[in-house]
This record gives C-alpha cells, structure tokens and sequence, in this order.
C-alpha cells in the first residue's frame, strides 16, 4: 500500500503536467481532472497542493513558476505590479510587500526575475512577501520601484 507521502507525491506531479497541458480555470476543473486518474482528493487539498507548487492565476488560468521563465519578465512583471498593495522597509536589508491573497508567489517569482543586483532574493507567502535587498541605498531603489509600478498602492513606509 502506498504511503501518504507517495501519494501526495505522484498527486503533485500530476497536476504540475495537468497545468503544463491544460487550461484550468478553477480548483473544481482540477478536481475533476484528478478524478479522472484516479485520485480522490478535496477541494482543501488541491488549495494546499497549489500553493506549495508555487501555483497561481494568470489570465485567467492556473499556472506554476516553472511556467515563468518563458514569459517576458517586463509583461510578466506588468501583470503582477497591480496586486502590490504595500510596501514597507523593514531594517536596512528587507522590503515587505502585501498584496490580495494568493498573490505574492507571482509577484515574488516576477521580481526573482528582475536582471538586478540590488535583489539578493525573495520569499513568499499567500499574501506577503519579503524582498532581501544588499544594502540601505539599494532597498530604497527598490522600494520605490515597487511603488511606482504598482497601481492604486497603499504606500507603506
């Protein structure tokens, strides 16, 4: 018999090719889709699945980062930029960034693809972001980039 471990494994791989290879519009289309395969899953396991696959909607479909690297970072980043909601310094080396939830994996993976310096990296959460910069100077560069690319931003300083 199949451990859990395994199980929720193979579910994951599953869905990463269900998402490479159709449109799925929503959580409910991807149950049906693993359904089909044979895993009996819930609604709560696939919200789970997806964030841990790093999955979100874009244009209306779900996708994971693995997707990203195709995409041209300026339109990738242009899509995201609106979900940004605040950003915030936090000491001389970190930016938190809020945006609606569900959307700071894109957001984050949009940045990690920035051609910078000034980012040492990023790490995301459902709503919440934290963006390591190398210094004070730079933090404020990007800060203020963040700000000026998001549209309707609360600016949190």
């Amino acid at each position: 018999m199949p451990m859990k471990s395994d199980i929720w494994e193979k579910r994951q791989q599953v869905i990463r090719k269900i998402l490479a290879r159709e449109v799925i519009a929503s959580q409910d289309e991807l149950l049906i889709r693993l359904a089909a395969q044979g895993f009996e899953v819930t609604q709560s396991s696939v919200s789970r699945d997806l964030a841990e696959l790093g999955a979100f909607k874009r244009e209306g479909r779900y996708v994971t980062e693995r997707a990203l690297p195709e995409l041209p970072v300026t339109d990738l980043f242009d899509e995201v930029a609106q979900a940004i909601q605040s950003v915030t310094a936090a000491g001389p080396h970190l930016l938190v960034v809020k945006t609606p939830p569900g959307l700071a994996p894109a957001v984050s993976a949009a940045i990690d693809q920035w051609d910078t310096k000034d980012v040492a990296g990023t790490v995301a959460g459902d709503d919440t972001l934290f963006v390591a910069v190398v210094g004070k100077r730079e933090q404020t560069r990007v800060q203020a980039l963040l700000l000026r690319c998001a549209k309707g931003v609360n600016h949190g300083q």
